[in-house]
């Protein structure tokens, strides 16, 4: 992978020039600047407390809004950014963390990862990297007005990690590509373009390469390559460790009689799982070390059975509680890893009481089983997560289309909110089912809760009255808003043929229920 053409060169060389000079420039502005602010502000605060305006909470509004600007130029105008040490980190444990942070969003944007390349560490400020993909991420949801789609890939090769973010927004004009990065540009409405900002000065200063592609109504890629971190030494070989030997050389009782040195070299080896040791097991009561004991057991007595339903266990407990899969793999890749240890050193210290054959298939044997854990832990994790997003969009569904019966045979479906194409096909789904169950003579739709109606769903809907309507069941129409009249009238739609139409509920009510409802 060549990160370091010569137009990249000049590219970053260029970006690095202006953001310097941009920071020199932000630095004096803000010094001077952000103390009167903050002084303001203080008497703002003190003349509130006696007099309470709708102004004065504007005016600190604003004076906030202002330091906040100042403080994000101030940051960008430091040449180390925060006073933060360069550590090993690994990047896939990092993007599993911030991606977290946007569950919020989950339920209109689909975010798809693959993060399954752990234990490939740089050299950079932990902190510094998690802005990076945080703002990117943020940006990312907030150029998708709707439904949409973003993707987190993470690969490594023997000299770089890539993050690829991809987003299916609306995109940036081409016009305006050359600008991204620079302070108070920006392509929101309500951007002051300090996040990109950061964004590009934490990733030069990491020695790393960034490269965007957009086209308008298709989306935006960001993909930023960092060297990996040379310091570390590779792990290919395995270690000659001072193990005890059991009196009769079992497998299994050599890992039961060196369980304390197995437990050492584990910790040493899973470099970002050991402190979220003690976290995981708060949250999920799992019990990483004696798990890790338990799965190498059932490996090397060879109990199949066991691993897949351990694995199985293990895939639900961590998606019932949203615990981060980066761990996992790093925490199994470790475990692998010191059971080639352990393997080599059983074999060293028996002093070739088995023949290679024997060592060839006891190795290939453990590999199968560790590979079967990881493939039945990750189909029971998915398939509790898709399980548990089917059941909530189900509920979010049923809630969306609430049917409430007012006799055996007569039900109202009040509708609020939007109704977008997707709601248009639940609501569909849902009541023909329900007049074919319920065998309903008479469904009232109320729309006054309706604040906006797609055209095309206009369409949808007069075809479902229809399908109502060949189902023996009468359709009252009650609370049309003139917003959607409008619509209608422009687009040639009615209702009256296929419906009865009614200005508000409860005259629908009242015809229809008689004097319960007079009240």
């Amino acid at each position: 992978m060549n990160v370091d053409s010569t137009e990249t060169k000049g590219v970053k060389v260029t970006h690095l020039s202006q953001l310097a000079s941009v920071g020199q420039i932000a630095a004096g502005i803000a010094h001077e600047v952000r103390n009167p602010l903050t002084a303001v502000k203080g008497f703002l605060q003190l003349l509130k407390e006696k007099n309470e305006k709708q102004y004065i909470e504007i005016a600190q509004t604003e004076l906030d809004n202002a330091i906040g600007i100042l403080q994000n130029l101030l940051q960008v105008s430091k040449p180390d950014l925060e006073d933060e040490p360069f550590e090993s980190i690994d990047l896939a444990v990092e993007l599993e963390l911030v991606s977290q942070l946007f569950q919020d969003q989950m339920y209109r944007v689909s975010l798809e990862k693959q993060l399954d390349q752990p234990g490939h560490f740089v050299m950079g400020k932990r902190n510094q990297l998690k802005k990076v993909f945080f703002n990117l991420l943020k940006n990312a949801f907030e150029a998708i007005p709707g439904k949409g789609r973003i993707t987190i890939d993470y690969s490594a090769d023997d000299d770089y990690v890539t993050i690829v973010i991809k987003d299916s927004g609306v995109g940036i004009p081409k016009q305006k590509m050359d600008m991204l990065g620079t302070p108070f540009f920006s392509t929101k409405s309500d951007g002051t373009g300090m996040g990109l900002t950061l964004v590009f000065s934490v990733v030069y200063q990491h020695n790393g390469v960034i490269n965007v592609e957009s086209e308008e109504h298709v989306g935006t890629t960001f993909t930023i390559t960092f060297p990996k971190e040379t310091g570390l030494i590779k792990r290919k070989e395995v270690y000659r460790l001072e193990l005890e030997m059991p009196e009769y050389p079992e497998l299994k009782t050599f890992f039961r009689l060196n369980r304390s040195h197995f437990e050492e070299r584990l910790l040493r080896e899973a470099v970002n799982v050991r402190g979220k040791i003690d976290e995981i097991l708060k949250i999920g009561n799992i019990n990483l070390i004696d798990n890790a004991h338990k799965l190498v057991l059932f490996i090397v007595e060879g109990r199949e059975h066991e691993v897949v339903a351990f694995a199985k266990t293990e895939g639900i407990v961590w998606a019932k509680h949203s615990l981060t899969l980066a761990f996992k793999l790093e925490w199994i890749q470790a475990v692998r890893r010191v059971m080639w240890d352990f393997l080599y050193n059983f074999d060293r210290l028996r002093n070739s009481a088995g023949t290679i054959e024997d060592f060839y298939t006891m190795e290939k044997r453990i590999n199968e089983l560790m590979d079967m854990f990881l493939s039945h832990f990750f189909i029971n994790y998915s398939q509790f997560k898709d399980d548990l997003i089917r059941t909530q969009r189900e509920m979010v569904d049923d809630l969306s289309v609430p049917i409430i019966p007012l006799t055996p045979t007569i039900s109202i479906l009040p509708l609020i909110g939007t109704i977008d194409s997707y709601r248009s096909g639940t609501i569909q789904e849902k009541v023909i089912t329900k007049i074919g169950y319920d065998r309903l003579e008479k469904l009232i739709i109320d729309l006054s809760g309706v604040v906006d109606i797609e055209p095309n769903v206009i369409h949808e809907l007069i075809s479902l009255i229809a399908g109502i309507k060949m189902m023996g069941c009468e359709t009252i129409i009650t609370g049309l808003r003139p917003e959607v009249v409008k619509v209608m009238v422009r687009m040639s739609l009615t209702f009256e043929d296929k419906a009865m139409l009614r200005g508000t509920l409860q005259q629908a009510l009242k015809d229809h229920l008689g004097s319960i409802f007079e009240t």
